[in-house]
């Protein structure tokens, strides 16, 4: 049986994995947002799946004011897809 990920099952830090999956990379107040956490919350999360070497940040300018953007590494697409495979095996799992 595939084993669950300690980084990713806090449902936010799943939810913004997944959130990053289908993107290149995606704007830190965009995230937040769509989390609807706060900037320190956030920034928790992402130092634990920056330490995992799940993430990365990428400094910049967005509409004239500095941003910061957050992308899936490789480890975390195939961290994040391992994590999935354990969650649907326990799913089925059920009766």
């Amino acid at each position: 049986m595939a084993e669950l990920d300690e980084h990713l099952v806090a449902p936010s830090r799943l939810r913004l994995m997944t959130m990053l999956a289908p993107v290149t990379e995606a704007e830190f107040a965009s995230i937040r947002d769509a989390l609807h956490v706060s900037d320190s919350v956030l920034s928790k999360h992402l130092g634990a799946l920056e330490g995992a070497g799940y993430v990365d940040r990428r400094k910049g300018v967005f509409d004239g004011r500095r941003s910061t953007w957050i992308a899936l590494t490789k480890a975390g697409r195939l961290a994040l897809s391992g994590h999935v495979s354990a969650l649907r095996e326990l799913i089925d799992g059920v009766s």
